[in-house]
């Protein structure tokens, strides 16, 4: 039931003629409600002044957008796999989509796999939702990536579909190419630091227990992300050049954080959910950083 128009009525209408106001106010509210909410409510109405309904409206269009391109991705090259559908589960699961909203992701997912999908009028459409905020834009398009290229490298199809969705949402090709090479040296530079912590751990270990030296070493050396690889890695993740000096090195260190902070993500708009990933790109970005800057010396 329709009631908005009742209550502002009345509370205008007190507001300049007390009772009497009132009473007028609750009577044209009555045939505002009764004409013309349903086209006011659908363009945000006055509940939109009481509520978090534009906010609700803005993370279904971005969970929307963002699994029925997921879903059309995964369908480019012809067939769905299992390992395609358990990557958008994973990712609804480091979202915490629980409840009806997995389920509308779930059914947004089965949507952009039919073959008629049409891609760019929702792309279109999710533009419009977040004022074409470009920030907001750049973090949907990463989030993209990283789902697509989650567990195998985008083939010729996928990657011609990303190609598409970056053009709809106004990035260039070149700048598309910069966020999956970022991507593939973040996901290379988070593993092999987990994976040397826990060479490290273990070497601890063994050296508590053997004192030879050969055997020792031998395992030492077995590492297969190098230092210089890690190096390499964490200039692609600031998107800079070994040559580049300190004030390059921080300005585009700054560009990064002020583009994935959690604190900034939060103040985009986007849903809470997009939280958590932030997290772990900052996490990168921040390491990649100190590793430069320690080589570097500054």
């Amino acid at each position: 039931m329709q009631i908005w128009g009742k209550v502002v009525g009345v509370l205008l209408g007190f507001m300049f003629g007390r009772v009497a106001g009132a009473a007028l106010g609750l009577i044209v509210g009555h045939i505002f409600d009764t004409t013309y909410s349903k086209d006011f409510s659908q363009k945000g109405g006055f509940a939109r002044f009481f509520t978090t309904s534009d906010e609700i409206q803005q993370q279904a269009v971005f969970f929307h957008s963002l699994f029925s391109a997921l879903g059309h991705i995964a369908k480019s090259d012809g067939i769905v796999t299992q390992d395609d559908i358990q990557v958008a589960s994973a990712l609804m699961d480091e979202m915490d989509l629980t409840g009806d909203v997995r389920l509308e992701a779930q059914q947004a997912f089965r949507d952009g796999k039919q073959r008629d999908f049409a891609i760019v009028d929702m792309l279109q459409q999710f533009k419009e939702q977040c004022h074409a905020r470009r920030d907001v834009l750049h973090i949907y398009l990463e989030i993209l990536i990283q789902a697509s290229c989650a567990h195998k490298k985008l083939g010729a199809a996928q990657y011609t579909l990303l190609e598409k969705v970056a053009r709809a949402l106004g990035f260039r090709r070149v700048e598309l190419d910069f966020l999956i090479i970022t991507f593939e040296a973040e996901q290379r530079f988070r593993n092999g630091r987990s994976q040397t912590d826990n060479q490290r751990r273990q070497q601890g270990r063994y050296r508590q227990r053997h004192q030879q030296g050969r055997q020792q070493n031998q395992y030492a050396d077995s590492s297969s992300y190098s230092a210089k690889a890690e190096l390499d890695d964490a200039f692609k993740i600031l998107g800079i050049k070994e040559g580049d000096d300190s004030k390059l090195i921080k300005k585009a260190y700054r560009k990064q954080m002020s583009l994935h902070h959690p604190d900034k993500v939060a103040s985009k708009g986007l849903p809470a959910q997009a939280l958590e990933l932030a997290k772990q790109r900052a996490q990168d970005i921040q390491a990649a950083y100190e590793l430069v800057r320690k080589h570097k010396h500054f």
